[in-house]
């Protein structure tokens, strides 16, 4: 239980990071600024859609989306084993969340708000904190559940061993 709720408290703090950097980047970023030349580039949009702009007709879909995921993902924190895989699921959360507060307060409305991206990689796709935070929660659960799968395959050969 202390993890959980370690990690509920990081789910938190990463929507407030994403919220306050969406803030920041809406109130300083009228041109866009380089930080390693033409690689990774600070410069803000609004997007209706998804990664990569897919699907920008439809943003209430994405938004229903995001708020079921916001309403399970909770039971799978409860339900996860360990720390790393709390705290993986945790900014998970905070990543749907983050961009779901988007498309239900920001312009222009409420359920089809656009969502703030203000990262642009190299000019592939821009993204945001909330983005970062999903791509390295899902990222960690799918190493976690790799090396747990590779540890019960080695407790499951030690025990035919010893039969």
């Amino acid at each position: 239980m202390h993890w959980l709720v370690w990690a509920g408290g990081a789910a938190v703090a990463g929507v407030a990071i994403d919220q306050l950097t969406k803030f920041w980047a809406v109130n300083a970023l009228q041109v866009p600024r380089p930080l390693l030349g033409n690689f990774l580039t600070l410069q803000l949009t609004y997007n209706s859609g998804a990664a990569f702009s897919l699907g920008a007709g439809s943003t209430w879909i994405f938004t229903v989306v995001a708020l079921a995921a916001c309403v399970v993902i909770p039971f799978f924190l409860v339900k996860a084993k360990g720390w790393a895989a709390q705290l993986a699921i945790a900014m998970i959360w905070a990543g749907a969340a983050g961009n779901l507060l988007d498309r239900l307060f920001r312009e222009p409305g409420v359920g089809v708000g656009h969502v703030v991206d203000f990262i642009n990689y190299a000019g592939l796709f821009i993204g945001n904190v909330a983005d970062i935070e999903l791509f390295l929660g899902v990222a960690a659960l799918i190493v976690i559940e790799a090396r747990q799968g590779v540890a019960g395959e080695r407790e499951a050969e030690h025990s035919a061993e010893l039969e």
